[in-house]
């Protein structure tokens, strides 16, 4: 009789190993989520998340910007998104989304609606909106850096999304730049939107907060400097605010545009706030956001006094006090 030892025989697992520990039926959003990042296995090792020198510019890059990242937590892993969004669910609700807002086209075309528009709300569109698909695409770029730069893959999930979400926004102020530019009360619409842009002083602090974001290469840092003030802010200017302006000149397509528009905004801000929920659970994690997001918020606010102003030059408006009323939304969007 031989001496060795039968081998024991190992149970099949009834789901991957990183997710049986969780004792459940693990849902889509776990199957495709969970453990996805492969440049976080070193996390519990050897400090190299590329398969790489340990000192090439990437390696380098992710251990500052990431690993060196001031906000910490355990097990980013165990982070969830409170809608549980994957590629396949988020092109369903978004389908759904995209379906209404060319309802909106279709109905507003229908009715000719742009040929209702003044001559002089054309020639304020030229300046407050038409020049926004640019300040959109900042949003998408410090969307999608943050996105490759979170320490799991439901955390870059949240961002990857929120950057399809800027396109969205970006294509919707093209499309809707390219209709107004057919009537012949569209004045330049369509010409200059970059060197207003670039040149108007109404929205100099916009540029210059959203420069400022996208050299912000820390993750902790950027996540505060972009989700807690300035996408918030950008929302309060250019979707409500400007919504309603809108609506005060004969303009509802536009206002129900950026409606529809706030509800992805809504969205953001219900992942972001579950995130930082999540953070907060560790000690110090919470002093530091609050004081990291004090440092932002004057450029914000110089951003908006810019902004608002332009928004009612000419109108016979207490600027200040709807600047005020601004700053409050922006503040109330994250408590």
């Amino acid at each position: 009789m031989s001496n060795e030892q039968t081998p024991e025989v190992l149970k099949p697992l009834r789901t991957w190993s990183h997710l049986a520990a969780r004792r459940r039926r693990p849902s889509e959003y776990d199957i495709v989520t969970r453990g996805f990042l492969y440049n976080t296995d070193h996390l519990s090792g050897e400090n190299v998340p590329f398969e790489q020198d340990p000192d090439a510019p990437m390696q380098q890059w992710y251990r500052k910007y990431r690993e060196g990242s001031a906000l910490k937590h355990d097990d980013w892993d165990a982070f969830t998104d409170p809608d549980e969004l994957v590629y396949r669910t988020y092109n369903l609700v978004q389908d759904g989304q995209e379906n209404y807002v060319e309802g909106l086209f279709k109905q507003f075309s229908d009715r000719d609606h742009d040929a209702g528009l003044s001559e002089e709300w054309m020639t304020r569109l030229a300046r407050l909106y038409t020049p926004a698909r640019y300040l959109f695409h900042t949003l998408q770029m410090g969307s999608i850096y943050l996105g490759s730069i979170a320490p799991s893959a439901s955390v870059a999930n949240i961002f990857y999304f929120q950057a399809a979400d800027m396109l969205r926004w970006v294509s919707r102020v093209a499309y809707r730049t390219a209709e107004l530019r057919l009537q012949p009360t569209s004045g330049d619409i369509g010409e200059r939107e970059r060197q207003v842009w670039e040149k108007d002083p109404m929205w100099k602090g916009f540029r210059e907060l959203m420069e400022k974001v996208l050299v912000t290469y820390d993750f902790s840092e950027g996540l505060v400097a972009l989700q807690l003030v300035a996408k918030p802010a950008v929302e309060e200017c250019l979707l409500r605010a400007l919504g309603k302006v809108a609506r005060h000149n004969g303009d509802a397509l536009l206002g129900l545009l950026n409606d529809a528009l706030f509800v992805d905004s809504e969205r953001h801000r219900r992942q972001t706030r579950e995130l930082l929920d999540f953070v907060s659970q560790r000690e110090g994690n919470q002093a530091w956001i609050d004081e990291t997001r004090a440092k932002w918020l004057p450029l914000a606010d110089k951003a908006i006094e810019a902004w608002v102003g332009g928004l009612y030059d000419g109108e016979d408006e207490d600027i200040d006090s709807i600047v005020e009323v601004v700053k409050k939304h922006v503040e109330a969007a994250y408590g």
